[in-house]
């Protein structure tokens, strides 16, 4: 059965360096702070879960890049049977996010776009988002975020799905949205967007699987069925600790391929 890791990046020694990360390692029982992790460091951790593809990310914020699409666009070089990219861009410059994106995504290499709102501290319904979203659309490729509680020590309101995502979702009806990170503690907030918007999906990245919210998993289970793909947020997890529990949740063999990897097959048009 194939897996698709939808969430994860091959950091540059630019992010290892960010403060915000010491927290994260702490939260993660990461310890140490490291220069990095190489694409080959990526495809053995993938190999060792038996993980078949994997998106890297991009990360814009505003100090600056801490993994350009250009350094992604390099990772993908390295393993083009194995990687694609999610691009991203400054949108505190609208204009040139535009020409960003439209330079980078083609819906083959790169096949969607990411922003972490906690990282600007501006919640997704903010207006610099904007033209980054119509041009999502124009490309018909899904936009992707974090949604839920913030694992560095910073806000986390940004990543609460209402009213911020659904101010998104209204406003661009044509306009697939992925939230990473489960949205806890809004898990309900998740079951009302599922039900109001059929372009709404989740990902189960920064979660080992047996540490899963109980009420994820029955919205994963129940009305979230053809809504919840496998992520990882590598290298923060590994891929092999996040697949820990897979069978543990007991689901049936074509809901555990629709969340291994048809789910992120129809999404990302892999």
């Amino acid at each position: 059965m194939q897996i698709i890791d939808v969430w994860a990046q091959s950091t540059t020694e630019r992010m290892a360096q960010s403060s915000w990360l010491a927290t994260l390692n702490r939260w993660t029982a990461k310890g140490e702070q490291r220069p990095g992790t190489t694409p080959e460091e990526t495809i053995e951790a993938m190999d060792e879960a038996g993980v078949d593809l994997t998106l890297l990310s991009a990360w814009y914020g505003p100090a600056g890049p801490l993994i350009t699409n250009e350094e992604v666009a390099a990772q993908i070089d390295t393993a083009p049977m194995r990687f694609r990219g999610l691009a991203s861009a400054d949108i505190s410059r609208p204009m040139e996010a535009v020409r960003e994106i439209r330079k980078w995504v083609d819906g083959k290499r790169f096949v969607g776009v990411r922003v972490v709102p906690w990282l600007w501290d501006l919640p997704p319904n903010d207006r610099r988002y904007y033209p980054i979203y119509a041009a999502c659309v124009e490309l018909d490729v899904p936009f992707c975020t974090q949604i839920g509680h913030t694992g560095p020590l910073l806000r986390s309101e940004t990543g609460r799905p209402i009213p911020y995502l659904e101010d998104v979702l209204l406003d661009f009806p044509e306009l697939k949205v992925v939230g990473g990170h489960v949205g806890f503690p809004w898990v309900n907030e998740l079951v009302s967007l599922t039900v109001k918007f059929p372009n709404f999906y989740i990902d189960t990245s920064a979660y080992a699987l047996h540490r899963l919210p109980p009420d994820f998993i029955a919205y994963m289970k129940g009305i979230g069925k053809k809504r919840v793909m496998f992520g990882t947020n590598w290298p923060m997890i590994e891929p092999a600790k996040c697949l820990e529990g897979l069978e543990g949740l007991d689901l049936t063999e074509e809901h555990k391929e629709d969340f291994l990897s048809g789910i992120a097959k129809k999404v990302f048009k892999l």
